[in-house]
Formats: structure tokens, sequence, C-alpha cells
């Protein structure tokens, strides 16, 4: 699910220090970008966030380069979200799914100097409370210590890479069913290839000039005046509206964006830090009790359950990138995730049909409230994993 996240109209004042990277793709090296949230705190040193629906007070607007801990506090009366942005809006780490009077920490590694911006998003929408943050100190650069995790953030990438593929071949399937009028064919391909983009969403949001947005933004998260592109647009054609006049041009633009996303993934300087992964394996979860849970991603084709799964499959693959390390360092944690995704597998598993799901509108509240429950157990341990591998 991706919320919106119009351009704005001006740019920040000060950028910090250019890291060098290839024009049109992002470079996520060890050090240049890691994020990771837990659902509590003990860091005393931590910046404090007071987020309600109209501020985002943070305790100190600075920091040194390394390490940053953000312990955000929902005092409003809307679920929230936080942000750190570098240049373009690109995502060096959020949190997501904030409820009212809840207390959630991300860590943040800002390795080089400058401005970067945060956000709070009261409601989970818009382009949120913006304000500048500043890194100052010495550029860091990649220890011995983080060189062990390079195996897992590789392995992890190789994951990214086999699913972005998948994607692009079901993707040109499906928009040549459109291409073609073939309503039936291209509903029946949709839930299927928003799999491969679900699974890996949390790398697709990290790049910069809205490329989420553009292939993944609901209706009901427009901003005034914005266009509405993606696959949520091509849902509502299919399943509501019928195919309008610009449909294939739609249809060819997702097409561009997912191989826009490919490109990216398969520059030669794209890398992923570990906890980058960890962090994404809890927000896949969050993704699912923000808006798989209620039915607001599939609205039009209720094909929820799909997205469910493909979430909750992508999570189990992070984490299992980062295995050795958990094991290493807490190997009853492991077990507990081990059993806490088996658990809800297996409640899943009851809506199955054939080769895919029941639609959504079938499952009842007392079934939905049941997924939640399994979602709050399962992400009460993976959101251990993030401090499991910052301490790795």
């Amino acid at each position: 699910m991706t919320r919106n996240a119009p351009a704005r109209p001006h740019g920040r004042p000060h950028r910090r220090l250019a890291v060098p990277v290839a024009a049109g793709l992002v470079a996520l090296s060890p050090l240049a970008l890691a994020a990771c949230t837990a659902k509590s705190s003990a860091d005393a040193d931590a910046i404090t966030v007071n987020a309600t629906d109209t501020s985002c007070e943070l305790s100190a607007d600075s920091a040194q380069t390394g390490q940053s801990t953000f312990e955000i506090t929902n005092n409003g009366s809307k679920t929230t979200e936080f942000y750190v942005y570098d240049d373009g809006d690109r995502v060096m780490g959020e949190v997501e799914n904030i409820g009212p009077g809840l207390t959630r920490t991300l860590i943040v590694n800002l390795p080089q100097p400058g401005d970067y911006e945060t956000a709070c998003k009261p409601g989970m929408v818009g382009d949120g409370i913006r304000g500048t943050f500043t890194v100052s100190g010495e550029a860091q650069q990649p220890t011995d210590k983080s060189a062990k995790l390079v195996a897992a953030a590789e392995g992890y990438k190789r994951y990214v890479v086999s699913q972005i593929e998948a994607l692009q071949e079901t993707g040109q399937q499906f928009v040549d069913a459109i291409k073609a009028g073939d309503v039936e064919s291209a509903k029946a391909r949709y839930p299927l290839v928003r799999t491969y983009y679900e699974r890996i969403e949390p790398i697709a949001e990290s790049f910069p000039d809205n490329l989420d947005p553009r292939i993944d933004l609901r209706e009901a998260d427009l901003a005034e005046g914005q266009q509405w592109t993606g696959f949520h647009r091509l849902e509502k054609d299919l399943w509501v509206t019928g195919l309008q006049p610009d449909s294939a041009a739609m249809a060819d633009q997702l097409m561009a964006d997912i191989d826009e996303l490919a490109d990216g993934v398969s520059a030669p300087d794209f890398t992923v830090d570990p906890l980058q992964v960890a962090g994404g394996a809890q927000g896949l979860l969050d993704e699912v009790a923000a808006t798989k849970i209620t039915g607001e991603e599939d609205i039009f084709s209720h094909t929820d359950l799909y997205d469910f799964q493909a979430n909750v499959d992508g999570s189990q693959a992070a984490v299992a990138s980062l295995r050795p390390i958990i094991d290493e360092q807490d190997p009853q944690l492991g077990t507990q995730i081990d059993q806490r995704f088996d658990d809800l597998d297996a409640t899943l598993a009851q809506y199955h049909q054939g080769d895919g799901f029941v639609t959504y509108d079938q499952v009842t509240e007392e079934q939905r409230r049941e997924l939640s429950q399994k979602i709050d157990a399962l992400s009460a341990v993976v959101s251990q994993v993030q401090g499991v591998v910052a301490s790795a």
C-alpha cells in the first residue's frame, strides 16, 4: 500500500554533502542507508518525537554522523508515521502505523554530514509535517563490523532481484491483456502480478521521485490535482468503470515505472543494508495491520488476501536472510519467529480457493480479528530482529 507523497513545491534549502551515485539510481551502501524499528526503546540518548495531529516536535534537530535513534510518541488522535528523508525524498528510515498513545523507536544510520528532513504524517497521508535535521561530523566509512553483515544483505538482494524479474514478466502480461481489451484475463492477472511487488515494497519505497506512489497509490490518498497512475487506477478501470480511453496509456506507464524500479535495483552499485532488511520485515507486517486487515488496499477487487500473503512472505524472506545473525545472537528468537509464521500461514490457508484466495468481502469481522491477532503476535517477535541486527 502506498500513501500519497506528492512532490513538494519547493526543494530543501540545504543539501547534504553528496554521495556519488549514478543518475537515476539509489545506492544503498551499508552505511548510506540503514533503519530499524522496534516497539519500545531503552536508549537514553534517543531523540524524542512528540507527534500530534498538528505538530511534530523533536527534542533535538541535529546529531553527529552515524546512528541516530528516534523515539516517537503519538500524542494525537490519528494513527501516524515518522520518516527521515534524504535528497529527493529518499527514505533513510521510517516507522509506520503508530497508533494514538503508542511509542515506537526508529534507528537510522546517517553516515554523511548535511541536512536531512524529518516528517510526521498524522493520518498516514500527505507530505507530512516536515522539519530539517542537520547531521555534522566526519563522514563515516563502512567498518569491519558492518562487513560481517554483508552476506545477509547480498542474500536478500538476490531475493529482491528475483521478485522484480517476475514482476516485469507478469507485469507485461497484465499490461498486454489490458491493451488487448481482455478484461477477464487482466482481472485474473492483477492479484498475481501484485504479489511480486508487495513482497519487496519497502525497497521500492526507498527510491526517490515518488516511484512507489506512481506504482501503488490508492484513490483515497490522492492529493487535489494529482494524476492517479499505477495498479489501483487500473484496478478501478477493470472492476468499476470499465476500460477508459487512457487505460492502455496507464498500463504502459505502470510498466515503465516497474522497469525503472528494475533498472535501479539491478545497477552494479545498488546494495542493501541488513538493518534496512530488518526494518523492511517489520514494515511489511505494519502494512498488513494498517490496510490489508481493513480491506482498504484492494477496495475494488477485494483481492486483499493475495497482498496479505505476499507481505507476510516478503517479511519471512527478509528474516530468513538475517537468520544466521539471529541464530548467533538469540537462537530462541528464531524459533519463536518460525512458530508465529507457521501459525499465521495456517490461518491464511483457511481462505485458499483454487490457486488463490477467496475475495476479502467474504471474510467476516470475527475472522478479520483473528487474522489481526496473528499479525500482532508475529509482529511482536519480528520487531526484535531489528535490535538483534543492530547489536551484531
